[in-house]
């Protein structure tokens, strides 16, 4: 009875997630799919046009090229972005540091600001006319720095998220290395291994996962990038456009150019891409695994 009673129980606990999960996410994802395979004409109205929104999407050099400037983005900013995580994250774990807690907290203070507030402030920061760069270098009788030129721009969106989720991510790696045992770094420090020895052969591999999790997380959010470009549009508009991102592209088919069918389609093609690089670097990872 009590066997009985406790198999019930079980789907009763899950229910709600179940519920909502479905009406808030598979409901609407279903929607999308099924508006992505019809299209809006002048003449006769919606017809059904089955895959034809997606060919022509493979074939659209603005979606085409807002994914291949995401996916530089990608390769610019990620590395540099986890490198610094992973060196803070070191630095915070070996003791050495003062006021570990106090620079733990600067570093992630910047995440708990919101992407809309963090793109506005350094939409300020790089202002070619009322910016404080722009301000030092005319005392100084210097060129001001074009921070949202063509040839900045991507460099100076890395920078924004950068600022933003190196805490983040580094809040991740500590975690993992307060794991990790310390009877380990003492053994090793018996043996004659030295603080740099110890964070290559004992935390490096121990932070693998953690670096897995925090790369696949990084390859999501890069290729959903939004807010910034969103926001920078509108103080440099000849430099970003419309179709700056993929993301930013479906939002302005939506919502600007009503074709709502075409973004649809555009917004699956951008989570196949997604799914396609979260699979590839889990396969590498795995491979490395097991090398």
């Amino acid at each position: 009875m009590a066997v009985a009673r406790s198999r019930r129980a079980g789907p009763l606990f899950v229910a709600p997630f179940l519920i909502l999960f479905l009406l808030l996410f598979l409901t609407p994802l279903g929607y999308a799919a099924y508006l992505s395979l019809f299209q809006q004409r002048l003449v006769g109205g919606t017809v059904f046009v089955g895959l034809d929104n997606y060919v022509t999407a493979l074939t659209d050099p603005q979606f085409l090229h807002g994914v291949g400037r995401v996916a530089l983005f990608f390769l610019i900013q990620v590395p540099l972005m986890l490198l610094l995580a992973l060196a803070f994250a070191l630095a915070l774990d070996s003791g050495l540091l003062r006021l570990a807690r106090v620079i733990r907290l600067g570093i992630f203070v910047p995440y708990a600001v919101p992407s809309v507030v963090a793109a506005l402030m350094w939409g300020y920061l790089y202002g070619p006319d009322f910016g404080p760069f722009a301000q030092l270098s005319r005392k100084l009788d210097l060129p001001a720095p074009h921070f949202l030129s063509e040839g900045w721009m991507l460099g100076s969106l890395a920078n924004i998220v950068t600022w933003e989720f190196v805490g983040y991510n580094m809040i991740i790696l500590y975690a993992a290395l307060r794991t990790v045992p310390h009877d380990l770094y003492e053994a090793a420090a018996m043996d004659g291994a030295g603080a740099w020895r110890i964070a290559w052969s004992i935390k490096l591999p121990a932070l693998r996962p953690a670096l897995l999790l925090t790369l696949l997380f990084s390859v999501i959010g890069s290729f959903q990038l939004f807010n910034e470009p969103k926001l920078l549009m509108s103080i440099a508009p000849d430099v970003v456009s419309s179709s700056y991102t993929a993301n930013l592209y479906a939002y302005t088919l939506a919502f600007t150019g009503n074709q709502l069918n075409y973004a649809a389609t555009v917004s699956f093609l951008l989570g196949l891409v997604i799914v396609v690089a979260s699979y590839a670097v889990l396969l590498t990872a795995n491979r490395r695994r097991t090398a």
